[in-house]
């Protein structure tokens, strides 16, 4: 099983739906997603840098923050805000809030801005089991997953109070598959902490798309507001 948390296909559209606010940008990328794992609530804020190549060559770099959340039920909270400029002091807005419940499978998109939401069950909930160690070695000479791949064992470091343990997958793209017409390497960094059971730190660069730097900070381990997990009671379903 791959280390990565990735978002299904339902979480990941809407959050990148929902993360585009600089015009000609692409959202697209590696995100931090919040298991479902009951008796382990935790509250934080994800310090989003992410710098952008544009078709004629030049970079946008745009920040943003999101608060995530799970209670003790296993309930989690995932905000979406807009991506702002890097030398913006605005606080960036909130665009989607995604709220998942692992005990009717619910999970719930609300729109802070038009005060809707709408929901769907999950047919296949999250896995909450931590994911096994990526195939690494602390030389990166592992056996890759294919001819162009090889991951590497970063062994442990701290973040936020915890022990983090990290992975490095380099990707080489040939000449004639990168689009570019010379060979691009893309790297990806995964920190993961199995106490909370999420990534801490993810890291990726892509020269021809940018890079982006996903940092969870502020951690409290209290059990947060039940708020947090609940549509506000003067929402209306979507379409209504």
């Amino acid at each position: 099983m791959d280390r990565r948390f990735s978002l299904t296909t339902l979480f990941c559209a809407s959050v990148l739906a929902a993360f585009t606010a600089v015009p000609c940008v692409s959202a697209q990328g590696p995100d931090i997603f919040v298991t479902p794992v009951p008796k382990a609530p935790f509250s934080a804020v994800i310090d989003v840098q992410r710098s952008m190549v544009q078709p004629n060559g030049a970079v946008i770099q745009v920040k943003s923050i999101r608060e995530i959340g799970r209670d003790s039920k296993g309930r989690i909270h995932n905000e979406a805000r807009e991506l702002i400029p890097v030398s913006s002091h605005d606080t960036p807005r909130v665009r989607r809030i995604h709220l998942y419940d692992p005990q009717n499978r619910m999970s719930v998109m609300v729109d802070p801005n038009a005060k809707t939401f709408w929901t769907t069950i999950v047919n296949h909930p999250p896995s909450t089991v931590p994911p096994a160690l990526q195939e690494a070695s602390p030389t990166g000479n592992a056996l890759p997953a294919n001819d162009f791949t090889r991951k590497e064992d970063l062994g442990t470091s701290g973040m936020e109070g915890m022990t983090v343990h990290g992975v490095r997958e380099t990707q080489t793209i040939p000449a004639e598959a990168s689009g570019t017409g010379h060979e691009v390497v893309v790297v990806d960094e995964y920190w993961y902490s199995e106490d909370l059971r999420i990534n801490m730190l993810i890291k990726h660069n892509d020269p021809r798309t940018g890079s982006v730097t996903l940092a969870v900070t502020q951690v409290s381990r209290a059990e947060p507001n039940a708020a947090m997990f609940e549509i506000p009671e003067n929402y209306k379903p979507a379409g209504r």
